[in-house]
């Protein structure tokens, strides 16, 4: 997979090798465009596919579009028991399907395309062992912002983070989506969950044909193993400038927030919008609210059960599958000093607009409730 960032830089890689005499005869984040530079990036993955014959390409205005590693699962680009490889650090999200996913760098994702194959070093694991059922307050950003705050952003250093028990089994896909897409900010190569008939029926919703799923050894080691009771999860925030900083809601400071932004790969699938709806219905943001679903199958959805409508009543801004503000790109960057509020995966200093904002992580119930009230709050606070 490579999208509209990585992809120019991989495609200097085969400029490179062409100077070289080496044959190159084998081979998401500024839609709409923010400016001339990626409009031209647009334009040139458009005439990357025509040249090499790539028939999946997810092009913006034609169609399905929306957040590369969204479309990796809505549209079943990516199997249990497959290899994939992208040129985005949060590659990592499909794992939940049961493939090894991790991202690569642009000369490893061109070396990919030319060869059809990567070395990696397999990676030891990290188990996170799940019990119970989450509760209703409790989304499973609030869960993977749990264990990054213990494990910290290092702590899963090339080694891969896998989730399971009860508490995963309960879950749904799109939730488990989201553990397996953070494990990116605890340093990890990648996060997996074995597959299970929640993950093939999601899939034979999506037209996947055939796959050979892989499942762990009975006798299988690991690292370490870390174990969470579901149920005594607390809604959390990650507080600027790191993931990994975080507290309870009810702890967290009450700083007056400027912006709230429901939207990423992390925070924007459907199940995302529909604990924000639920929170949002009947009620009047006071901060600027944004709304962008990950992808257009998504926004549909959306707007065909009536959510749009509650997040336009509320007083949100609802925009098109873009990555945009999650990584300071457009629609909605931060000025000087603002404070944000987000279902996004990262915030570190300038990572949503002006070095000097501040950025508060958390799921999609925090961040609606916050917008409501204009400090962070915990949905269950809400009158």
């Amino acid at each position: 997979m490579v999208h509209d960032v990585s992809g120019p830089g991989v495609l200097k890689v085969f400029e490179r090798l062409r100077e070289q005499g080496i044959p190159v005869d084998r081979q998401d984040h500024f839609v709409p465009s923010a400016d001339k530079i990626s409009a031209e990036n647009i334009v040139k993955l458009s005439n990357f596919t025509r040249e090499y014959g790539i028939e999946k390409h997810f092009r913006y205005g034609m169609g399905q579009y929306g957040i590369c590693h969204t479309l990796s699962h809505e549209e079943a680009l990516v199997l249990p028991g497959q290899v994939y490889v992208g040129g985005d650090s949060h590659t990592n999200t499909t794992g939940a399907l049961g493939a090894f996913a991790c991202g690569l760098g642009h000369t490893d994702v061109a070396y990919v395309l030319l060869n059809g194959r990567i070395w990696f070093k397999v990676p030891e694991t990290l188990y996170f062992q799940i019990n119970g059922r989450l509760p209703d307050h409790v989304m499973a950003k609030d869960l993977i912002l749990r264990i990054i705050g213990e494990i910290g952003t290092d702590g899963g250093a090339y080694r891969a983070m896998q989730f399971g028990g009860s508490g995963v089994e309960n879950m749904s896909v799109e939730g488990r989506l989201t553990l397996t897409n953070m494990t990116t900010e605890a340093g990890a190569k990648n996060g997996i969950i074995e597959p299970d008939q929640k993950v093939y029926d999601y899939l034979d919703g999506r037209g996947a044909a055939s796959y050979t799923p892989v499942h762990g050894d009975g006798d299988a080691e690991y690292a370490r193993v870390y174990e969470y009771e579901a149920e005594e999860l607390e809604p959390v925030v990650a507080e600027p400038f790191s993931p990994a900083n975080i507290s309870v809601v009810r702890e967290a400071p009450s700083t007056p927030l400027d912006k709230a932004y429901i939207g990423s790969c992390t925070g924007a699938k459907m199940e995302d919008l529909e604990a924000a709806a639920r929170v949002l219905k009947g009620k009047t943001v006071k901060i600027r609210t944004e709304v962008l679903p990950a992808a257009i199958s998504i926004y549909k959805r959306a707007a065909d059960s009536g959510l749009l409508k509650i997040f336009l009543d509320a007083g949100a801004v609802v925009g098109p599958p873009t990555c945009g503000a999650c990584c300071g790109a457009h629609m909605g960057v931060l000025a000087k000093g603002e404070v944000c509020i987000s279902t996004t995966n990262r915030n570190f200093p300038g990572r949503m607009g002006h070095v000097e904002s501040r950025t508060y992580l958390a799921s999609p119930q925090v961040t609606a409730a916050s917008a409501v009230t204009g400090r962070i709050t915990d949905p269950r606070d809400l009158d």
